[in-house]
């Protein structure tokens, strides 16, 4: 009987470079699964301008790794186009570039099984017993492991009052690009959000308006604001204040987190003087735009549409605390992603250390157990460890650290100190009184 040291399931970006710097190294055996038939990140938002909001550093492992040849460098060299990316002179790869990277690398890799569904995991005899399945009628599969790497990533979220069955116009940004060819025979849309997606999805409505279509833009948020990525805001993604914002009371945690969407939950700067222009551009003509945009505005509930009818959206305006209704044949949600646990976890509950809300009480090194170093988390501990749990650039960051414990040894070199400032009070010692002399 095979026994892996890690067992990965989910084959997301950070389970990928997690597979792609362990599968060099002799002392440690992986495998990771994912019930997709291939690696696509994200395809229901590949428009064709769309860029990462993080540099192409933030690869799968060069943070960890540079001379890992999985690197994004390596992949443009390789597929001959390191010189027009040099000449582009751009550090924000183009979001399907990251994606056809990605696939890429999990094509070369041996330790990475797509179309294998995890459906089950009990605890036996000191291991982990991983029951996959191949396809829904064949016979499960099962494998064992000291140790797993949960990376099934996060949801997309629908507010609760929304029926799918019953709203078959009312979509999530990320089924747009599947749904696109239908929403442009409709004559409105609303897009509801104000976070990225919802910003590249309205500019991408937006040339239809020459067409006669009429696009609505509505934010619960008092404004449509920039995501904030200047050098010193920046060094908030550091070891340093992932240590500081781990080590703050669970609710200071959670107040500080509703007071950061700025850091991570807003537009590129670029994108939303990019939008403006195009509104400027559009309105020389001094004709009336068939656009509707709206901040402030608290979504409560969306009626159906009747057959070939229209959806009707009520909002509350926050700030004036008045109702407002609006329709569109189509409403596109920006309601970001929540992480949803898979129900393979059943199977070792027992194993699962928990918070009194219910949340894993992640560690600092990303585990989760009552061992305290057998199941690692991928982008499941923003409420412990902060606002970068889904940046791209850390990912290679906590793999080091999951990496490091599990062989027991440094593998990967991981930095302490990165940032110019300091986070937090530091204790000062306690200084001996000073006696004048008396003469």
């Amino acid at each position: 009987m095979k026994t892996y040291s890690l067992i990965g399931i989910g084959i997301g970006p950070f389970n990928l470079g997690l597979a792609a710097l362990t599968e060099p190294l002799t002392d440690m055996s992986t495998l990771f699964f994912d019930q997709s038939e291939s690696f696509d990140w994200h395809p229901g938002l590949m428009l064709p301008n769309a860029t990462l909001q993080v540099p192409f550093m933030a690869d799968l492992v060069t943070l960890a790794d540079p001379t890992n040849k999985y690197t994004f460098l390596n992949f443009c060299k390789l597929t001959e186009r390191i010189y027009p990316f040099y000449i582009r002179e751009n550090f924000n790869v183009l979001r399907k570039e990251y994606n056809c990277y990605c696939q890429w690398v999990a094509t070369q890799l041996t330790n990475v099984r797509f179309g294998h569904e995890v459906t089950g995991i009990e605890y036996d005899n000191n291991l982990y017993a991983v029951t996959v399945r191949r396809a829904k009628n064949s016979k499960p599969e099962i494998y064992y492991a000291e140790r797993l790497a949960l990376g099934t990533g996060t949801q997309p979220y629908m507010p609760a009052f929304i029926d799918r069955s019953q709203t078959p116009n009312v979509i999530h940004t990320s089924q747009y690009l599947t749904h696109k060819k239908k929403l442009l025979e409709s004559s409105s849309v609303a897009v509801i959000g104000s976070g990225q997606s919802a910003a590249e999805i309205f500019q991408d409505l937006l040339p239809f308006t020459q067409q006669g279509m009429q696009v609505n833009w509505f934010t619960r948020s008092p404004r449509f604001y920039p995501m904030e990525y200047s050098k010193l805001t920046l060094e908030l993604t550091s070891p340093e204040y992932v240590d500081y914002f781990y080590n703050l009371p669970e609710e200071k945690r959670k107040k500080l987190l509703m007071k950061q969407n700025a850091l991570y939950k807003g537009i590129n700067y670029d994108l939303i003087n990019d939008i403006f222009d195009q509104l400027y551009e559009m309105s020389v003509d001094n004709v009336p735009l068939p656009v509707n945009i709206r901040s402030n505005m608290r979504l409560e509930n969306i009626t159906p549409a009747e057959e070939g009818g229209t959806n009707e959206l009520l909002f509350t305006e926050t700030e004036q605390q008045e109702p407002y209704r609006c329709k569109a044949g189509f409403v596109v949600l920006a309601t970001g992603y929540k992480y949803r646990e898979p129900a393979f976890l059943a199977g070792i509950a027992n194993r699962i250390n928990r918070q009194p809300d219910g949340l894993f009480r992640v560690q600092r090194d990303y585990t989760i157990d009552v061992n305290g170093d057998e199941i690692f988390v991928q982008n499941a501990e923003l409420h412990t460890h902060g606002f970068v749990t889904p940046d791209l650039g850390m990912g290679a960051y906590r793999n080091a650290h999951i990496i490091n414990k599990v062989s027991g040894r440094e593998v990967y070199q991981i930095e302490k100190r990165i940032a110019f400032q300091t986070f937090g009070a530091e204790k000062t010692e306690q200084l001996a009184p000073v006696y004048s002399n008396i003469i």
